[in-house]
């Protein structure tokens, strides 16, 4: 399991770099490693550990969470399972950055309230 673990997380590492157009180095540079170290990781030759995994999150400006999406044995609170949920943060980055800051401001505004209705039904 756990190499095919590293090998998953490999791919969603290289799929957000991409997504944000950072080069292997530029995460490197970033998370204090070689930009060899990067592509040990994208190829899952190499794990994470705790501290690098969150170092690149905080990177990549995502959750941790992110890098086990799509994993199939990781479920949330024991009972949700991520594959039968669509996740695409790729997507959602790129559109949001394409919002102007008045639009951002009212979605983060809609969101915000949304986080206070009762689920009804």
């Amino acid at each position: 399991m756990e190499e095919t673990f590293n090998t998953h997380m490999g791919k969603r590492l290289r799929m957000r770099r991409l997504s944000l157009g950072l080069t292997q180095t530029k995460v490197a540079n970033a998370i204090n490693v070689t930009f060899q170290q990067i592509q040990k990781y994208e190829k899952g030759t190499n794990g994470v550990s705790s501290s690098r995994l969150m170092q690149l999150a905080n990177f990549l400006k995502v959750p941790i969470t992110y890098f086990y999406e799509d994993f199939p044995s990781y479920k949330v609170d024991g009972s949700a399972d991520f594959n039968n949920i669509d996740l695409n943060y790729s997507f959602l980055v790129k559109t949001f950055s394409k919002l102007s800051d008045t639009d951002k401001n009212k979605l983060i505004q809609l969101l915000r309230n949304s986080s206070n209705l009762k689920e009804t039904g």
